[in-house]
């Protein structure tokens, strides 16, 4: 472990996995079984998780970025169609639909919460007359729950799906009308897509998932997950089918071409396992805000540094944990902050770089500074600082401690 020379103390990044013996044990199971990958351990995951989000239907895949394509592919989404979602997002969110020649449209955040901002939404739906919108993407940024209900009643209005990228929310969830739903498990979507990344609350180095309601969804994920084989519904029936009548069992099509993005049983297995501390990695993070929030104010009483605001009604899964900073009050700029952290042995990060400044979308979607105002007001104060269950309590202290020291001017106390 990385040690401060001038502190003695750990190395405490933004963000980072839990691996338990229990976690090994699983991996070393599948390792010692017939089957590597395409074999039970990925079914059992597929089910805890549906479990875990009470959902009808669980796709897994091998990354976040791949269960936002599937998505995409099981919609139909494609040349001439326009995708709508959020500038403060990780790039896939938006590059899914590039991936399918379908085109990108930003819709600004409220600057408060870093989230999809439902107002302006409504607008870009308005102002869409020839209905080219097929689908909306909002980004349950941080952990936090965007406005589901408004996203998804607009959305239907104008004929569009609603793909919500809860990649940074599982275990996450929203009361409406004295009813909770958790995130992948509700009404007020067509798909929702996870991410099991290293520093996510499931850490299975890399995986992904797609949950669903919709039956023929579910079967063109898994169709689109496998190359886009599939044994039903034949085209070329004399091969399919033996002379009396009964199938081949050999035999298989590919009729849309799909992507090998299929999960490893090894993956599976460590995610399954990581699903069972869930609930009590969401608790210590909650506590862990609480705290942060709580040193906050009292360090920075004149709200210069201060946490995203949490919507009412939700319970945030807080995967991270980002602060507002107004460095220029404070006459440093962020490098430095976060330079004079890194020397004090804390990690930092942001996240994100807007996407519709991307050189990639100001080519392909002509966008550029001013588009997303809100967006870029909060890219600018943005710093994450470390967030993740095995943080004690002096280290919550600690960090909120080098930050004003990171961050102190002559004249500033």
């Amino acid at each position: 472990m990385e040690v401060d020379t001038r502190t003695d103390k750990p190395f405490l990044p933004y963000g980072r996995q839990h691996v338990t013996d229990e976690d090994i044990r699983a991996v070393v199971e599948v390792l010692k079984s017939d089957y590597l990958t395409q074999g039970p351990a990925v079914e059992a995951f597929e089910e805890a998780l549906a479990r875990t989000v009470g959902a009808d239907n669980v796709v897994a895949c091998s990354n976040g970025t791949a269960a936002l394509h599937l998505a995409m592919l099981a919609m139909g989404v494609g040349e001439g169609d326009v995708v709508v979602t959020t500038p403060i997002t990780f790039m896939a969110s938006a590059n899914c639909a590039r991936y399918t020649a379908a085109a990108v449209q930003f819709v600004d955040v409220d600057p408060n919460t870093a989230l999809i901002d439902p107002d302006r939404l409504e607008r870009a739906l308005q102002r869409d007359r020839q209905k080219k919108i097929k689908a909306v993407i909002p980004v349950h940024f941080a952990g936090q729950p965007a406005d589901l209900i408004r996203v998804h009643e607009m959305a239907r209005e104008h004929g569009a799906y609603v793909v919500d990228d809860a990649c940074h929310a599982l275990g996450a969830s929203f009361t409406h009308r004295d009813q909770v739903y958790k995130l992948g498990g509700n009404r007020y979507s067509d798909m929702t897509a996870f991410s099991f990344h290293s520093v996510k609350h499931v850490a299975m180095g890399e995986g992904g998932a797609v949950a669903t309601a919709n039956p023929d969804l579910a079967e063109r994920l898994g169709r689109f997950r496998n190359h886009g084989i599939q044994q039903a519904y034949p085209v070329n029936s004399h091969m399919a089918y033996a002379s009396d009548g009964t199938p081949n069992p050999w035999y298989h099509e590919l009729q849309e071409l799909g992507f090998n993005y299929r999960v490893s049983d090894l993956a599976a297995a460590l995610g399954r396992s990581q699903l069972m501390r869930l609930e009590g990695s969401l608790k210590r993070r909650r506590e862990i805000a609480a705290l942060y929030g709580e040193l906050i104010r009292e360090r920075f009483e004149g709200g210069e540094v201060s946490p995203l605001a949490v919507r009412p009604n939700v319970s945030h899964a807080y995967h991270l944990y980002v602060v507002q900073v107004k460095f220029d009050y404070f006459g440093v700029d962020r490098a430095t902050v976060m330079r004079r952290l890194r020397e004090a042995n804390i990690g930092s990060q942001v996240h994100y770089i807007p996407v519709h400044l991307q050189p990639y979308y100001q080519k392909h979607s002509g966008t550029g500074p001013g588009d997303c105002p809100m967006a870029e007001q909060y890219y600018a104060r943005a710093l994450t600082i470390p967030m993740y269950p095995e943080l004690a309590d002096t280290d919550c202290e600690r960090v909120i401690d080098e930050l004003a020291r990171a961050l102190r001017r002559v004249g500033w106390k």
